[in-house]
């Protein structure tokens, strides 16, 4: 089994050929896997990598989302590999995008996103809405 770095360049240099341009993941990845061999771990655990991608605390929570989502595309292809390979969970670094509200159409019927909407402080019931919920917040 080759190693996490290894796997890394092998990840990137797959989607490069792909297409994908991949300029901030790699560089992102290379970061996460400096991170994991100071941690002496050899696979991918959903608590390092958010530990990792929470990294600077200084920066918007957008960041870090961003950051554990090129993780997560790497855990992704990591764990056909690596059977001990966690593949960090969708939502746990949330983020808000200011002055956008949401609107629900048929796609978005799922109880995931119904969630979602319930965690917004207004919320208004639109007649051309199949759930009948749409989020209008200044903070999202």
């Amino acid at each position: 089994m080759n190693t996490l770095r290894q796997a890394v360049q092998d990840y990137l240099s797959l989607r490069r050929s792909l297409g994908f341009n991949l300029h901030d993941a790699g560089k992102v990845l290379l970061d996460f896997v400096t991170f994991m061999e100071r941690h002496r771990t050899s696979y991918i655990t959903q608590a390092l990598a958010l530990a990792w991608a929470q990294q600077p605390v200084n920066v918007q929570s957008a960041q870090w989302a961003k950051r554990l989502s090129f993780v997560r595309g790497f855990a992704r292809h990591r764990s056909a590999t690596d059977s001990r390979t966690q593949i960090p969970a969708q939502g746990l670094l949330p983020f808000r995008r200011g002055g956008r509200g949401r609107t629900c159409t048929r796609r978005m019927k799922s109880e995931a996103y119904c969630a979602l909407l319930s965690t917004c402080p207004v919320v208004v019931k639109p007649a051309n809405c199949d759930l009948g919920l749409t989020m209008v917040c200044s903070d999202y």
